[in-house]
């Protein structure tokens, strides 16, 4: 499977009116996003962090959607690296996201206040907080004239509360937002590691030709295939060390200190592991993850702050 490197950011053609943003090498505040244009209206999926990222995505997107009107944006989940520049969208733009998603979109106040877990803090530009307009609850179907997207939520909390997938069926390009991550470590410190484990037969179940994940490359088929196992065997990795951290009275930085991480240390971010084991806890003693208290674990288990790029 091939990785990204660092390098400009790519409006990618994955299928016929359909793209990728994608933008390496898609570590902490950096995602991807897409578009999908139809006879009368083009969709976007997701924005970008900061007003500069979300300004070069809308020009890339201006450039090849020609006249065809910018009339939905979908969020696929509430975090920040996807939603923060739904303001540089025009007014007459419908954001539409998960009502889950808006609830903690319009909980997180890390646009206003940046934690200090991370350095150097994003340049955000002019940005502020636009929720999505409308919202759905199992799915949404956008005709954009000659095509439809289907927004799906998988029915069960995974990489958040909210996630939503964007699914394109004439051409089979599924849009997976954050349930996935080729070639990161996966977070799920606001999702549960059971419900991610699960949203890889969901995701399969769609039998989608071209995937395009939240970060990394995009995927086709046969790579899809390498990645879900890959992220199983992730996840199922986090619940067993959650479990013995819980049945040994461990806390969760003990858990992440002690494990083993050698069949996943490759992958980027391998200090998610901290914050995941932090969800773990959370599932097993149905209890509600301390997000400060999980992030300054994380700066403690690398002995610096988290090191972004944006």
């Amino acid at each position: 499977m091939s990785t990204q490197h660092e390098s400009d950011p790519e409006l990618v053609s994955v299928a016929e009116g359909v793209y990728a943003w994608l933008q390496p090498d898609g570590t902490w505040w950096i995602n991807n996003a897409g578009l999908v244009v139809g006879r009368e209206r083009a969709l976007l999926v997701d924005t970008c962090t900061t007003e500069r990222r979300t300004r070069r995505l809308l020009d890339a997107v201006d450039g090849v959607r020609g006249e065809t009107p910018l009339t939905h944006a979908v969020n696929t989940h509430h975090h920040g690296d996807h939603t923060f520049g739904n303001s540089m969208l025009p007014p007459s733009t419908c954001v539409v996201g998960h009502a889950r998603m808006r609830e903690g979109f319009l909980a997180d106040t890390t646009l206003e206040t940046f934690p200090p877990f991370w350095s150097p803090r994003p340049d955000f530009g002019q940005l502020r907080r636009r929720a999505p307009d409308l919202t759905f609850e199992s799915q949404l179907t956008v005709h954009l004239g000659g095509r439809e997207v289907r927004l799906v939520h998988p029915g069960f909390t995974a990489h958040t509360a909210g996630d939503a997938v964007a699914w394109v069926p004439d051409v089979r390009v599924l849009f997976a937002g954050d349930l996935l991550f080729p070639g990161h470590t996966p977070m799920i410190m606001a999702g549960e590691p059971t419900g991610a484990i699960r949203s890889l037969d969901w995701m399969a179940s769609f039998a989608a030709d071209k995937v395009v994940p939240g970060h990394g490359p995009v995927l086709d088929a046969a790579q899809l295939g390498e990645v879900l196992a890959d992220h199983e065997r992730y996840y199922r990795f986090v619940l067993a060390e959650g479990k013995r951290g819980v049945a040994a009275g461990l806390t969760p930085l003990e858990v992440a200190r002690s494990a083993d991480l050698a069949e996943f240390r490759h992958l980027l971010d391998p200090e998610r592991f901290v914050l995941n084991v932090h969800s773990a806890y959370g599932e097993l003693t149905g209890t509600a993850v301390d997000r400060p208290a999980a992030l300054a674990d994380c700066v403690a288990w690398l002995g610096a702050p988290i090191h972004t790029k944006v």
